[in-house]
């Protein structure tokens, strides 16, 4: 890789660069904060307004890429929002406004990788950084479809049925939605220019990541349990106001540290893309290293 897509903004210094991405990425966070999208507290903006600036450091197409994303995910949460809230009522933790855990989960990994190819423009940065975003929206598509149209969702591990949002429940509907998410991304980033071959990766770097969230969710991430309702959830005061018990998994492993491991099982699944297949110019052009904001 000859060029990366820092050549885009490569006439303004590193500072100069963090400087007018601090102040762009300020400006997106407080949008994002008044539609709603982003939690009214400030943690959520502040985390917002670091992953912003961290993606302008590494270039113009690294912030689009990650608005994009955003912008869909934003857009697929709200869409039959009461329809899919009444479902999963009583189960969640969160709500659709974003808080600090959730971008850092989501963005983190992807943001810090973006600002990385300023400093080390090496190929499989790129490629990691895209498959970690890939996965997040994977997993984000796969649970909104998922509880839309999937009915009765089951354990990946059991097989057995859970409730709609429960962590580790899949359907196909949802299935179907991950391979619709991780799409976006390869599509999104192809049309700015990415090297070809990050829209293969980002389709398996992002299946693979939302497979991980599901396995990871139903094995050791924390359960719980309203013994009033006698229903299971992930609220520590459950909706009908009863304190709610640990049943099983690791108690510090919530939705947001499984969300966490899933991108970086993004990120490792697009080095893994790029070393086996991506770097050996198999394929001919599709994974060559020339042209594209990132050839």
């Amino acid at each position: 890789m000859t060029e990366t897509i820092f050549a885009q903004n490569a006439y303004l210094s590193l500072p100069s660069r963090a400087i007018v991405g601090l102040a762009l990425a300020l400006g997106a966070a407080g949008l994002a904060r008044r539609a709603g999208s982003l939690e009214r507290g400030g943690g959520g903006f502040v985390a917002a307004t670091v992953c912003g600036t961290l993606c302008v450091i590494g270039g113009w197409s690294w912030s689009a890429l990650l608005i994009l994303y955003f912008g869909a995910a934003t857009a697929l949460s709200r869409f039959r929002e009461e329809e899919k809230g009444a479902r999963t009522r009583g189960v969640v933790s969160k709500g659709g406004e974003r808080d600090a855990a959730q971008v850092v989960a989501n963005g983190g990994i992807f943001s810090l990788a973006a600002a990385l190819t300023a400093i080390l423009p090496a190929p499989y940065i790129a490629w990691g950084a895209v498959g970690a975003l890939a996965a997040a929206s994977a997993d984000t598509w796969a649970t909104e479809v998922g509880v839309w149209l999937g009915g009765r969702p089951r354990s990946i591990i059991t097989g057995t049925n859970v409730r709609p949002g429960e962590s580790g429940g899949v359907t196909f509907a949802g299935l179907m939605g991950s391979v619709a998410g991780a799409g976006w991304v390869a599509l999104a980033a192809m049309l700015l220019g990415f090297q070809r071959g990050l829209g293969i990766a980002s389709m398996v770097a992002g299946f693979g990541g939302a497979i991980v969230d599901s396995v990871v969710g139903a094995t050791i991430q924390e359960r719980r349990r309203c013994d009033v309702c006698d229903e299971p959830t992930e609220q520590a005061l459950h909706l009908c106001g009863s304190a709610t018990r640990r049943v099983g998994g690791i108690a510090w492993v919530n939705n947001d540290v499984v969300n966490l491991i899933s991108t970086f099982a993004g990120f490792l699944l697009g080095l893994f893309v790029y070393y086996i297949v991506g770097r050996s110019g198999s394929w001919g052009g599709w994974w060559g290293e020339g042209g594209g904001a990132i050839g």
